[in-house]
C-alpha cells in the first residue's frame, strides 16, 4: 500500500522558515517524480515544486528563490524548505508521486505543464502551514 506522510508544518512568522517533509512507503522514490502543491482556504490547490527522478526540478514562479526541493533517495523522503514565507504562502501543503513526469521531463517542459494535479497517481493527507504575525 502506498502511503505519502507530509510533516514539519506549522505556525511561523512572515520573513520566517519551515522545512516540509514527504515519507514516502510502498514506492521507491526514485523512478517518482514528486511535487508540494498547497491549497489556501477557498482556493484551488496550485503546484509549488516538483523534483523528477534525476534530481532536475521545476518550481512556480511565486515560490522561485524562496523554497528548495531535495530529495534523500535513501530515506524514500522529499523535502521542501521553505524561506522567507510570507502570508500568502498559507496553507494545507501536499505531497504528490507521479510515474508520468519522468516521460515528460525528457523534453523541455513549462512549471505549469509539471505542476499539474491531473499527472500525479498518489496523494498525502497535508501539512499545514501558517504564516501569520
Amino acid at each position: 500500500q502506498v502511503q505519502l506522510v507530509e510533516s514539519g508544518g506549522g505556525l511561523v512568522q512572515p520573513g520566517g522558515s519551515l522545512r516540509l517533509s514527504c515519507a514516502a512507503s510502498g514506492l521507491t522514490l526514485d523512478v517518482y517524480a514528486i511535487a508540494w502543491f498547497r491549497q489556501a482556504p477557498g482556493k484551488d490547490r496550485e503546484g509549488a515544486s516538483c523534483i523528477n527522478s534525476d534530481d532536475s526540478t521545476v518550481y512556480t514562479d511565486s515560490v522561485k528563490g524562496r523554497f528548495t526541493i531535495s530529495r534523500d533517495n535513501a530515506k524514500n523522503t522529499v523535502y521542501l524548505q521553505m524561506n522567507s514565507l510570507k502570508p500568502e504562502d498559507t496553507g494545507v501543503y501536499y505531497c504528490a508521486a507521479s510515474l508520468l513526469i519522468p516521460t515528460i521531463f525528457r523534453r523541455p517542459v513549462s512549471a505549469t505543464e509539471v505542476l499539474d494535479t491531473h499527472k500525479y497517481n498518489f496523494w498525502g493527507q497535508g501539512t499545514q502551514v501558517t504564516v501569520s504575525s
